[in-house]
């Protein structure tokens, strides 16, 4: 692949475009020099989509053009790819309750990806497609805890319908779709890497509250049902998250699979930092022993060695994940 002219920066297609990463991406991408066009989910209703805070961004004037599609309808996604040299793949429904049941998800998921991969095949102008996957997909591998988990780590699809949590659907469905997505890929000789994120946290443009975000704000917003995902953890800034994408876009030997986390963080490291940094928010828990029975999952042990091996730099650690969540969650009426 080779790259653009960094003053003639080319058309890409971020899919899902008002989602917590894909809004971010499509800021990102203008501020690189981008021409961009993002494909936004209708309303059922008929009604038409807020999206204020993707046309107010800098440069979106001149180089962002809306398209609405539906992973329903995956056909609807072709005029988005058409003219463009990148295709960034950020759209899939986050259900972490189980409110639809495993088959349904999987299929429009998996239904979706391919038309889109179709239609990149089709334009005949797209060079490389980046999927954004999740860490989902890598942490429930069977492994011990000890095991370093990499690219070559798979969740046991298996495994998760035994367990029956109710975000394993969700779980299932994104590890079924990037595998069909990348045997499909790989079939047509199309160029595909795959980001796979741990949990994001930071800012947000989007106008809803992002779940993962919400999650790691629990000790603050005393939401104890999301503790559980606390104990032992992964994360990564979502600029961070976004400027791998653009990096991986335009590296010109990337290939494959590559894990993108930044830090691990255990619940007493947090209610520490927490507390010590925020002593304003009081609902915080008074100690981690407390939590005992709360905390069930461990989202820890991933590697980013192929990803920093390559030569990103990650530019943000756990005090600007907080510090940004908190400042934008308060400018947005959230806290």
């Amino acid at each position: 692949m080779e790259l653009e002219d960094n003053s003639k920066k080319g058309r890409v297609c971020v899919t899902g475009g008002t989602g917590f990463l894909g809004s971010w991406l499509v800021l990102k991408l203008l501020q690189s020099g981008y021409t961009v066009n993002t494909t936004v989910r209708p309303n059922p209703d008929g009604r038409k989509r807020d999206v204020n805070y993707l046309t107010n961004l800098p440069g979106a004037s001149e180089r962002l053009q809306i398209f609405y599609a539906d992973l329903d309808k995956p056909e609807t996604f072709a005029p988005a790819v058409q003219g463009c040299t990148g295709v960034f793949h950020v759209a899939h429904a986050l259900d972490l309750d189980g409110k639809e049941d495993e088959e349904t998800k999987t299929k429009r998921a998996i239904n979706g990806v391919l038309a889109i991969l179709q239609a990149c095949i089709d334009s005949k102008t797209v060079k490389r497609v980046v999927y954004t996957s999740s860490a989902s997909t890598v942490i429930f591998s069977g492994k011990k805890n000890s095991d370093v988990l990499d690219e070559d780590s798979w969740t046991d699809v298996g495994l998760m319908r035994s367990i029956g949590e109710p975000a394993g659907s969700y779980v299932i469905s994104k590890t079924l779709t990037e595998k069909a997505a990348i045997e499909f890929a790989e079939s047509h000789g199309l160029d595909f890497v795959t980001v796979v994120p741990t949990w994001i946290h930071g800012p947000f443009i989007c106008s809803h509250f992002p779940d993962s975000v919400k999650i790691f704000l629990a000790l603050i917003l005393g939401e104890q049902e999301h503790y559980k995902y606390l104990g032992d953890t992964s994360m990564v800034h979502v600029d961070d998250v976004a400027r791998a994408h653009v990096f991986l876009f335009e590296h010109p030997n990337a290939k494959g699979r590559y894990l993108c986390s930044a830090l691990e963080v255990t619940i007493h490291k947090l209610i520490e930092f927490v507390s010590e940094r925020y002593p304003q928010y009081h609902q915080l828990p008074i100690n981690a022993d407390s939590l005992k029975d709360k905390v069930q999952v461990k989202f820890s042990g991933f590697s980013s060695k192929k990803l920093v091996d390559s030569g990103f730099k990650f530019q943000h650690g756990l005090e600007d994940m907080f510090d940004d969540a908190i400042r934008c969650c308060k400018e947005k009426g959230f806290l």
